[in-house]
């Protein structure tokens, strides 16, 4: 196991060099980047104190940007070494990989900030909803997926899919809406916070107070992202259960006079949960880190989800790569793990 181990940690090394190469070339080829962008802040600058010059009559005239116009050479160049711009483009990505190799990420154009300050800031939203969906979404559908496939065919299973089908075909961002319309200040009642993980006065609060002030903040949005993904985990376990009971051995431990219960969670419940514990790594790291931008912005959380669009809008390339680089790694570590748990859970498999 330890030389498919080291095998696998191996080929990530290329995986996470191919990566970052064909996202590096993309960059190169997207316009608007951080220069054009610097270029553009001055010539509106240059146009509001100067009036309608030549260069902004001429731009306005022709209904488009025009790059370079309004602004000296010298200017520019300066702009482009700023940024780093004034090396060719493969330097740039030797300089790169070179940086990420020694787990440097880099500072952000806009923020003026380390890339590792910028994600460590925005952690503790995306630790927030990722680690209260992951629980809550297991911890109900699992024992919800049990329960209906023990009663399948029955009202219960009926009703139950209704319901979660229901939430499943909702998009989170609409629950989102429909929450702080009902429950915060919305045509309704103002039962919950606007915005933000704390109150104001989180400082003054005591442990307790801290912890309701806390679960309060963070009810409505992780409600709303919770609501759609019963759906796939329940659906998943009742099927796997179901599959599991009808096979021989269920029908042999029935049969020698063993208890329906003991069936059920000693024979049946672990090899049912073979297909849903497999995917507990992934659906545990990917929880933090895919956190949804529609209910940071409407939830006014300051998360990874909004710094990356922002990143991506404002050609924010640090942010960009080297989120992408961590992310990457995270991901790949992940589906090793993943692929270690068929060994925990399943011990027939052999690796060699």
């Amino acid at each position: 196991m330890w030389a498919y181990i080291l095998k696998r940690l191996l080929l990530m090394i290329p995986t996470l060099f191919g990566i970052l190469l064909i996202t590096f070339i993309i960059v190169q080829f997207v316009p608007g980047g951080p220069v054009e962008q610097m270029v553009s802040q001055l010539q509106g600058r240059d146009a509001a104190g100067g009036g309608e010059g030549p260069s902004a009559s001429a731009a306005s005239s022709e209904g488009g940007y025009r790059g370079r116009q309004g602004v000296d050479a010298k200017r520019i160049e300066e702009i482009k070494k700023l940024y780093g711009f004034d090396k060719p483009a493969h330097e740039r990505f030797v300089q790169m990989v070179g940086q990420f190799a020694r787990f440097d990420l880099g500072k952000s154009f806009f923020h003026n900030k380390d890339v590792w300050s910028l994600i460590k800031e925005k952690l503790p939203v995306s630790i927030t909803l990722g680690l209260w969906t992951f629980f809550l979404v297991y911890l109900i559908s699992v024992p919800l997926g049990i329960a209906k496939a023990v009663r399948a065919g029955t009202p219960f299973d009926t009703a139950t899919t209704f319901v979660i089908l229901l939430g499943y075909a909702i998009p989170s961002f609409v629950m989102g809406v429909a929450l702080l319309v009902l429950f915060a200040g919305g045509s309704f009642v103002q039962w919950f916070p606007l915005r933000g993980l704390t109150s104001i006065n989180w400082d003054e609060l005591s442990l307790a107070g801290k912890a309701m002030d806390y679960l309060w903040h963070i009810a409505l949005p992780v409600c709303a992202m919770v609501l759609g993904g019963f759906a796939v985990i329940t659906i998943l376990t009742k099927n796997s259960v179901l599959e599991e009971i009808r096979k021989q051995y269920v029908l042999t431990a029935r049969a020698k006079g063993v208890a329906e219960h003991d069936v059920l969670w000693k024979h049946v419940f672990r090899n049912a949960m073979i297909p849903i514990m497999t995917g507990f790594p992934a659906a545990f790291v990917g929880a933090f880190f895919s956190g949804s931008l529609l209910i940071e912005t409407l939830f006014s959380l300051d998360g990874l989800g909004l710094l990356s669009y922002e990143s991506v809008i404002r050609r924010d390339y640090p942010v960009v790569m080297g989120s992408l680089f961590l992310f990457t790694i995270i991901g790949l570590l992940t589906t090793l793990l993943r692929d270690l748990s068929y060994l925990w859970v399943d011990p027939r498999v052999k690796f060699d």
